[in-house]
């Protein structure tokens, strides 16, 4: 039974990929294991790739990640068994999720993650950044603007 945290089916190779990119990010890179450590990084904005396991118990454990990734802006993938992922990490154990804050050698891998999952390459995906930050600073002024004429109006 899929789970509802699930947006989107990934394809055998890209979970694939996505395993291999948390692997060399491990060896050349910055990765962060583990849901609590996980939203900390994706919080803050430092996140590339999130990776997110599809076979977590209970669901709500992971179920708020995806929506934070969005909101950031950040890309996620998930693969099928958080088994897998914990290898792949060089843990014993499982891993529910990880997120990818300094890519080393793995930057082409989380390129072709992406462009598989989302239809655009990661190139964009900053772009589209860049330019949300923009736009979140040019509402800035109207804000302020907005909130001197609702006082002014009060008094």
């Amino acid at each position: 039974m899929a789970k509802s945290y699930v947006k989107f089916e990934v394809s055998k190779e890209v979970a694939d990929k996505a395993l291999e990119a948390v692997r060399l990010a491990k060896q050349t890179g910055t990765v962060r294991k583990g849901v609590n450590e996980v939203t900390k990084s994706v919080e803050r904005g430092l996140s590339s790739l999130v990776v997110i396991a599809g076979d977590v118990e209970p669901e709500e454990v992971v179920m708020h990640i995806p929506q934070l990734c969005e909101q950031k802006r950040i890309s996620y993938v998930y693969v099928p068994a958080k088994l897998d992922l914990g290898k792949a990490l060089g843990m014993s154990v499982p891993c529910s999720s990880a997120a990818i804050e300094k890519p080393g050698e793995a930057q082409s891998a989380i390129s072709d993650v992406v462009s598989r999952t989302t239809g655009r390459s990661a190139a964009s995906h900053e772009k589209n950044e860049a330019e949300a930050k923009k736009e979140k600073k040019a509402e800035r002024p109207r804000e302020k603007k907005a909130v001197e004429q609702e006082a002014a109006a009060a008094n």
